[in-house]
């Protein structure tokens, strides 16, 4: 069901109660729920985050939208890689495997939109009830539920 209203949500802030982590590390900030678009539009927000990321990966039917707002990103979308710093955006097409880390010293923030949405937030939600990396056999069943492919591993960091 598409919300009719305003939704606000303050910088910092996740758009419902508590402070949910990805596997117990990424932060994650829903800024706009599946929810609210009917599936249409998902936004979020990786804010404060340490090293790393997720395996590299690709989405059947998402295209994904990256927005650095703080630190220093590394991503590889195809064969072609990139560095994303504070205003900088990058757009990686769906069925296009892709991959990013955050490489900097002092806590990154990274905002995210995912269109359509899909069931990418059910996968987070998920993905927030566990206070561990999965396994890989336990990664590619999560994604495969959801809409993607593991197709290699995270990218390294010093």
């Amino acid at each position: 069901m598409r919300t009719q209203q305003g939704l606000y949500v303050p910088g910092g802030e996740h758009r419902f109660e508590g402070e949910p982590k990805i596997w117990g590390d990424i932060p994650l900030q829903i800024k706009v729920s599946t929810d609210d678009t009917d599936g249409d539009l998902f936004v979020f927000e990786h804010a404060d985050m340490g090293k790393g990321g997720p395996p590299r990966h690709f989405h059947y039917e998402q295209d994904e939208w990256f927005y650095a707002i703080k630190g220093e990103f590394a991503f590889e979308v195809g064969d072609e890689r990139f560095t994303l710093r504070p205003g900088d955006s990058l757009f990686a097409p769906r069925m296009v495997p892709h991959v990013w880390a955050y490489v900097g010293d002092e806590p990154g923030t990274l905002l995210l939109g995912v269109q359509p949405a899909g069931s990418l937030e059910a996968f987070f939600r998920h993905s927030c009830e566990m206070t561990r990396l999965p396994t890989p056999e336990e990664a590619d069943r999560m994604f495969a539920a959801h809409g993607m492919k593991v197709v290699g591993p995270p990218l390294e960091v010093d």
